[in-house]
């Protein structure tokens, strides 16, 4: 249950970046949960070669909820770099600033 609240508060601010920013909303917000799920994933292939290197045979013996909880961080630590990367990528691009000549009194010309 807290995994999905985790889920929810990830999609919750990629989908805000994203508005805030006139990008696709619910695909971010979809981009924000998979980079959470590819870190945790990737960091836990990672520590499984090194628990195996350091004592062959011991991973099989951790408790699955233990390993969640240690790669709780690292799938966290993802979601927020790539959050950030975007951020700053998208503060940097200058926004399209269109002015509209918007005189009341000025007709349009016709038939010129």
């Amino acid at each position: 249950m807290i995994g999905l609240i985790l889920l929810y508060w990830i999609g919750k601010y990629y989908y805000q970046l994203a508005e805030a920013h006139g990008k696709s909303k619910w695909g971010f917000a979809m981009l924000g949960i998979v980079a959470y799920y590819v870190g945790a994933v990737v960091s836990g292939i990672l520590l499984g070669i090194f628990i195996e290197l350091i004592a062959p045979g011991y991973f099989d013996t951790i408790n699955d909820f233990l390993l969640s909880l240690m790669l709780l961080p690292f799938g966290i630590a993802c979601t927020y770099l790539l959050y950030y990367y975007f951020k700053r990528s998208w503060e940097r691009q200058a926004p399209e600033i269109i002015i509209e000549d918007s005189d009341p009194k000025k007709q349009p010309e016709v038939g010129v």
